[in-house]
């Protein structure tokens, strides 16, 4: 079974999550500009947001596992 990479926004969504629930600052965001740069920031303010409204570090984890498209968790048939 092959594992299939990643849509480049949806791994930027999930990296901007990861640095919002490690409190990193988004001035820290790896993309100069475009749709990847919007979507690290959106994930960061996301996982902020989430902290703000009361989830532990633990449930924010366990959010972003589950934001994970289930075509990667199936096999090609």
């Amino acid at each position: 079974m092959k594992s299939q990479k990643r849509d480049q926004t949806e791994r930027a969504f999930a990296k901007g999550y990861q640095a919002g629930i490690d409190g990193r600052s988004r001035s820290l965001c790896p993309h100069e500009t475009g749709l990847a740069r919007q979507q690290w920031l959106n994930g960061w303010r996301e996982s902020r947001v989430d902290q703000w409204d009361g989830l532990n570090r633990l449930a924010q984890v366990q959010k972003l596992n589950n934001l994970q498209p289930m075509s990667t968790m199936t096999s090609a048939g």
